[in-house]
């Protein structure tokens, strides 16, 4: 795109970046997993993952996608997809939290900086995967991105913890 991994990997990720984030937002409302537990007793995904939060997160994340197909060279499928795999990615990692007994909203350092990224850069390879300098960027500016957004977001009362 740029030429510069680091630019080219904002602009590769950032769809997932906003499906992320928005359902903090525009989230709560009727949980996927209907409330139901998983055969160990546990919620499959809990109460913080919800119906409402995922399809505005995708929407988001597509929309994002296709403002940046009419600016620069990005892919409209490549939003939508990456995005999906975003919160697919939340989705899984919020499955394993759940196994391991974290309540929702509990913070798991690493895994939760970098869950959607996995889902993202997983469904990318489907349409449009990254060059691995693209790859290897976003993997590391999104934990201090994603750790910036989440102060700013409790410091506005977005969210109610730091992470």
């Amino acid at each position: 795109m740029f030429g510069n991994p680091v630019i080219d990997a904002l602009v590769f990720i950032f769809p997932a970046y906003c499906a992320n984030a928005v359902p903090v937002i525009f989230g709560g409302g009727f949980p996927i997993d209907c409330g139901r537990l998983f055969w160990d007793g546990k919620p499959i995904f809990g109460s913080h993952k919800t119906v409402r939060g995922f399809v505005s997160g995708l929407v988001v994340g597509a929309l994002v996608g296709f403002g940046l197909s009419l600016l620069v060279d990005y892919g409209v499928l490549l939003g939508f997809v990456i995005s999906l795999g975003a919160l697919l990615g939340d989705l899984a990692e919020a499955f394993v939290k759940r196994r391991l007994g974290f309540a929702p909203g509990a913070s798991f350092p690493v895994a939760d900086q970098l869950d959607f990224v996995v889902g993202a850069l997983l469904f990318s390879l489907f349409v449009s995967p990254p060059s691995w300098e693209v790859a290897l960027a976003v993997f590391l500016i999104t934990p201090p991105i994603h750790l910036l957004t989440n102060i700013f977001a409790y410091l506005v009362g977005v969210k109610k913890d730091p992470w």
